[in-house]
């Protein structure tokens, strides 16, 4: 009999010890993500061990549902808590007939690319990603280089929650050693630079400190090693790109060591920030424009994929017209983004919180922090004459915010948003005057994007991996009609007394 799921359950009790706990609201829209707790943490957990086991009977079963057969590779993170639970999920994979491939410690788009060099449809990667500790989750996919979407997420749900389970047994269990340097190998391959760069690598004493300096040294660039020791404590910030502490941290290193580009690295490796040479914390999706210029004067008439967090400049920028590029906004989430790349062939995608997808010839597809740094130290290679600074600079200039995300629950975020939606048809339908100019425009392909008639524009949507909204602005007029479409979105927001205090601001 598989173990009886609920959602509640009191730690250092009888029933945490015998019951499955699993919390519903930790199946998100295209992944994963449960607060499990550490040691001195009085936040009550969301999952246990044995409701990990429960996940994995559920995958198991799915996977063998969707026609992806039995076989599925694992790995884990670098968090004081990940080897435990990916033992624990294995366990269940295995109680459901699934053949198990372990590449042990490793990054999530390591883990994608075993997919492909062991030949395994499906992957279960143990990672909180960037959350902070005392969280975990799982990124799946069942179709190489694809992620779950929430059709999928939906099932696995369905599955775990109701206890459907074909515990087939049967399984089988294989760890994969030194496949740490199948990865690196395969990531550098040929790929060399004639210019001589210095670069800071910073990784937040998370899992890529283990991967991205080697990666960066041996393709030519002389590495300034950044919070690179593995610590799961976090002791300086935590291991996010898109956090201004972390790029705070790295522009400080790139100036007093006078290097040509900084690059940081999230907790699990499959997002890269960036800070120029004069130590500008460039925000991922300007970084995406000018590698949209630099790849589309290589393969002209390219198609690209961001999500609607991004800059308008995909769209009005005269050199990516110059060049032929399409460019289509597209739902924000590293798996919705991804699967929109290899519908289109998209030579790649972009999103604002450092999720970078590459088709060949640059990638496989799936997004890859370090493949990301690879290619913007190709392009500074290209340019001998130019600095990260320089690149920056020959962007049109346009004012945006980093993203911002106000505390709401995980129960009515959704709900919220709706409202918010509604309220901007409304004013839009009424001819009403938001941030001192009317409506041009409404993008709501996820949450809602209000755009002014001066292009100024401003974003809501629900975090699709944490109790929070998520909100950015940007305007290519001034830093007022910036703060000025930001007041007047966050007084959308305040009509909702769910909506709490924001994680940053600019």
């Amino acid at each position: 009999m598989p173990p009886k799921i609920v959602g509640d359950a009191r730690p250092n009790s009888f029933e945490f010890e015998t019951d499955a706990l699993i919390k519903a609201s930790g199946f998100r829209e295209y992944d994963a993500r449960w607060w499990f707790g550490h040691p001195g943490s009085s936040v009550q957990p969301e999952l246990n061990l044995i409701g990990v086991q429960a996940l994995g009977m559920g995958l198991g079963t799915l996977i063998r549902r969707l026609g992806a057969g039995p076989d599925i590779v694992t790995g884990h993170d670098f968090r004081s808590y990940s080897l435990g639970i990916k033992l624990a999920l294995v366990s269940g994979l295995m109680a459901a007939g699934a053949r198990v491939k372990d590449i042990g410690l490793a990054l999530s788009p390591m883990a994608y690319f075993a997919q492909f060099a062991l030949d395994t449809p499906s992957v279960a990667m143990v990672t909180a990603s960037h959350n902070e500790n005392g969280w975990t989750g799982v990124k799946m996919g069942a179709a190489r280089p694809l992620t779950f979407g929430p059709e999928e997420m939906g099932a696995l749900k369905k599955i775990v929650l109701t206890g459907d389970f074909d515990l087939a047994g049967g399984g089988s269990y294989e760890f994969v050693s030194g496949f740490r340097q199948t990865y690196l190998d395969d990531l550098v391959g040929d790929k060399r630079i004639a210019r001589k760069l210095k670069v800071v690598c910073a990784c937040g004493n998370g899992t890529a400190g283990a991967f991205a300096p080697e990666a960066l040294a041996r393709i030519g660039c002389e590495v300034i090693p950044l919070d690179v020791e593995l610590d799961h404590s976090f002791p300086r910030y935590n291991p996010n790109p898109e956090d201004m502490q972390m790029l705070h941290a790295i522009r400080d290193k790139v100036l007093e060591k006078g290097a040509d580009v900084g690059l940081g690295f999230d907790g699990d490796g499959d997002r890269c920030g960036v800070v120029d040479n004069e130590g500008n914390e460039i925000f991922a999706d300007k970084v995406g424009v000018m590698l949209a210029r630099d790849i589309s004067a290589l393969h002209p008439g390219s198609t690209f994929v961001v999500d609607v967090k991004s800059t308008g400049l995909f769209n009005t920028d005269s050199v990516l017209r110059t060049n032929g590029a399409v460019t289509d906004y597209w739902k924000t989430g590293h798996s919705y983004i991804k699967r929109r790349v290899a519908e289109l062939g998209a030579v790649a995608g972009f999103e604002k919180s450092g999720h970078f997808f590459f088709n060949p010839p640059i990638g496989r597809g799936y997004d890859d922090g370090l493949i990301t740094a690879i290619a913007i130290c190709q392009m500074l290679d290209r340019s001998p004459d130019s600095s990260m600074a320089d690149l920056y600079r020959a962007l049109p200039l346009t004012f945006g915010t980093p993203t911002m995300s106000p505390h709401c629950a995980d129960e009515v975020k959704y709900g919220v948003v709706e409202r918010v939606v509604a309220d901007f048809q409304a004013m839009r339908r009424d001819g009403a005057i938001f941030a001192g100019q009317k409506i041009a425009a409404l993008i709501t392909v996820n949450g809602v994007r209000v755009v002014a008639e001066d292009g100024t524009w401003g974003l809501v949507r629900a975090s699709s991996n944490k109790p929070e909204l998520v909100v950015v602005v940007e305007s290519p007029v001034s830093s007022e009609r910036r703060r000025q479409m930001f007041e007047a979105v966050d007084a959308v927001l305040r009509r909702s007394p769910e909506v709490g205090a924001y994680n940053q601001t600019f």
